[in-house]
């Protein structure tokens, strides 16, 4: 029996990429094959993001596509994920519905899944913005001071996980934290699970306004450094306690 892979992605006010997006990525749950599926959660968008989404789905049917109130990127991404465990997915793949990211670049990912129990990307000579480079860098180094472990690239939204491992991460990951990946990159080191740093491109975004921007960025990180030493005492008390 084939793996079951679910793709999934947030979306926020991405009427100018989802379809292209969409038209890049199905294929590679197309080829997967099996009961795989490609999910986006729309996040309460003001625009035709979610309208465009359903027309995708008229002809495809391993798309599903789902909708919810705004509660921005990082609640989204943990009811994404919620929803690929529940339908079932052996594997799960995150990646964003901006166009920045490469669907051929997959495949080396999926080659690993049974190796690793995440394989995710760092992002090598990513044509976003020096200011982007500049925050990668600095949550590289605040994750190790406030964490005590390193790691490559946090926040990559270029992950593929075991079902398993996901699962029992993601149950220290607070509902409605906005840093969600941070966070279940922290868990995956700070348990010693195998995970293997896979070299991936990042395009320019390839339309629309990105809804984040430096200042909201400043506003997330000074949030971060105080719920990050919280987060850091809860995961430790758990990870001694033996829970899951």
């Amino acid at each position: 029996m084939a793996d079951s892979l679910y793709i999934v992605m947030p979306a926020y006010n991405e009427a100018d990429n989802i379809h292209e997006t969409l038209e890049q990525w199905y294929p590679v749950v197309e080829r997967v094959g099996g009961s795989s599926a490609l999910v986006v959660f729309d996040d309460g968008s003001k625009d035709d993001t979610y309208r465009l989404m359903c027309e995708f789905a008229k002809t495809h049917p391993r798309f599903l596509p789902q909708t919810k109130p705004n509660s921005g990127h990082g609640a989204t991404l943990i009811e994404a994920y919620r929803f690929a465990l529940k339908s079932g997915a052996d594997f799960v793949f995150q990646t964003d519905s901006d166009g920045q990211t490469n669907p051929n670049e997959f495949w080396k990912f999926w080659a690993a899944r049974n190796d690793y129990d995440m394989v995710i990307g760092w992002r090598r000579g990513r044509e976003d913005g020096f200011s982007r480079v500049i925050v990668t860098k600095t949550l590289k180094l605040v994750v190790r001071m406030l964490f005590g472990v390193s790691v490559t690239d946090a926040n990559t939204p270029f992950r593929l996980m075991t079902a398993q491992s996901l699962r029992e991460n993601l149950s220290f990951v607070p509902d409605g934290f906005n840093l969600t990946n941070v966070v279940l990159s922290v868990v995956y080191a700070k348990r010693r699970e195998p995970v293997k740093y896979l070299p991936v491109t990042f395009r320019p975004r390839q339309g629309g306004v990105n809804s984040i921007n430096l200042k909201s960025i400043f506003g997330i990180g000074r949030r971060a450094l105080r719920d990050f030493r919280r987060l850091n005492r809860e995961i430790d008390r758990r990870l001694a306690a033996g829970e899951r």
